[in-house]
C-alpha cells in the first residue's frame, strides 16, 4: 500500500498567516496532483495550546527567532501559531480534504514542541503515526509540505530511523530559511540517512 504524508499544510504557514513559510501556498496545488497518486494518504497540523511555551509571547522580554533553555532541551520561540480551533490551525481551503484518511495532530503539550509528525522533540511521548501506519501495514512513505527545514525534515528522519522506506518529493516543500543555508543544510541532512529525494514526474 502506497501512503503520503502531508506536513502541516494549515493557514498560519501560507502567506498572510502567523508563521508564514515563504511561497508555501505553492504546495498545494503539488499535494492536490500526487495525492490522487496514493492508496492512502495521512496529513499532519500542528495543534497547540493558546499558551504553548514555544510562542515567544509566552517569555517575557523574549522575541520569535529567539532561542532558550526548555525543559532540557534548546527551543527556538515563534509567533503564536495552529492555536487550536482557530483559523490558523485549519487546513488551507484550497487543499482537497477529502482524499485525507487520517488527520496526526501534534504539538499538544504545552511544554514540549513537536515539529516531527511521529514524536515530541524530546521522543517522549509519541503521535500515534507509527501505530496507525503499522496496523495499517504501510512500510513506505512518500512526504511534502512544510516547513523543509523544521517540520517535514523531522517528520523524514523519523519516519527512516523507524524503518520505513522514505522519500520526500521536493516539488511539495517550501523552508523558511530562519538562518541562511538551513534549507540546503535539511535536504543534506535527509540524503545523508538514506531518504531519497524524488520529483513528482517520478511518481507516475
Amino acid at each position: 500500500m502506497t501512503c503520503l504524508i502531508l506536513i502541516d499544510l494549515q493557514n498560519d504557514f501560507m502567506p498572510g498567516g502567523a508563521l508564514p513559510v515563504p511561497n508555501g501556498d505553492e504546495v498545494i496545488a503539488v499535494a492536490n496532483r500526487v495525492s490522487r497518486k496514493f492508496d492512502h494518504v495521512i496529513a499532519s497540523k500542528d495543534w497547540h495550546p493558546h499558551d504553548h511555551l514555544s510562542f515567544a509571547s509566552q517569555h517575557q522580554g523574549h522575541h520569535p527567532g529567539d532561542v532558550i533553555p526548555l525543559d532540557g532541551l534548546e527551543q527556538i520561540l515563534w509567533p503564536d501559531h495552529c492555536v487550536q480551533n482557530t483559523k490558523g490551525a485549519d487546513f488551507h481551503d484550497a487543499l482537497e480534504v477529502g482524499c485525507v484518511n487520517k488527520v496526526i495532530q501534534k504539538g499538544m503539550s504545552r511544554i514540549l514542541d513537536s515539529y516531527s509528525a511521529f514524536f515530541d522533540n524530546a521522543h517522549r511521548q509519541s503521535t500515534g503515526l507509527m501505530d496507525y501506519l503499522s496496523s495499517t501495514g504501510i512500510e513506505e512513505v512518500h512526504l511534502l509540505g512544510l516547513a523543509t527545514d523544521y517540520c517535514l525534515k523531522f517528520s523524514a528522519l523519523d519516519a527512516a530511523s523507524l524503518g520505513l522506506r522514505t522519500y520526500v518529493i521536493q516539488e511539495g516543500c517550501r523552508g523558511i530559511d530562519l538562518s541562511a543555508g538551513d534549507v540546503k543544510l535539511a535536504w543534506d541532512e535527509m540524503r545523508k540517512v538514506g531518504i531519497e529525494i524524488v520529483s513528482e514526474d517520478s511518481l507516475g
